[in-house]
């Protein structure tokens, strides 16, 4: 699912992974070119540093959120509590295909949208993000 994701943001957004860590080389950022501000993280880590008790390694994704859907968004399986990020702000979704393609690509949409700069605000019960023009209902 991994190489899925990087791939869908590679063509949605074109913009390359960053690999900043040496000591890490499986991290990986991802961040809009014109102010450098990530809206993605991908990182391989224990299940139990993020709260899981299951042995082995998995791969992950902090994205960033509006914090009135986290609390909403953690109830689903597979989506958690930021590893190493402002769980006020960012989840960690796993990529170990217990979430759909289809909401991690939603997911970073949103991610995307938030770390831009630009107007926003709730819309009826929708997200609208204007620069994009796309509402991103509540999920």
């Amino acid at each position: 699912m991994r190489e899925e994701i990087e791939k869908y943001i590679n063509e949605t957004y074109d913009i390359l992974q960053e690999y900043p860590w040496d000591d890490s080389p499986s991290y990986t950022t991802f961040k809009h070119k014109n102010n450098k501000k990530w809206f993605a993280l991908i990182m391989n880590v224990s299940y139990r540093k993020i709260g899981i008790e299951k042995e082995g390694i998995v791969d992950v994704i902090n994205l960033k959120n509006i914090p009135e859907m986290i609390g909403g968004l953690r109830k689903d399986k597979g989506i958690l509590p930021a590893y190493h990020m402002n769980k006020e702000h960012w989840i960690t979704v796993l990529l170990d295909g217990i979430v759909s393609k289809e909401k991690i690509c939603n997911l970073i949409d949103i991610s995307y949208d938030l770390t831009i700069n630009k107007k926003r605000r709730w819309y009826y019960g929708f997200w609208r993000c204007y620069k994009r023009k796309k509402i991103y209902k509540e999920f």
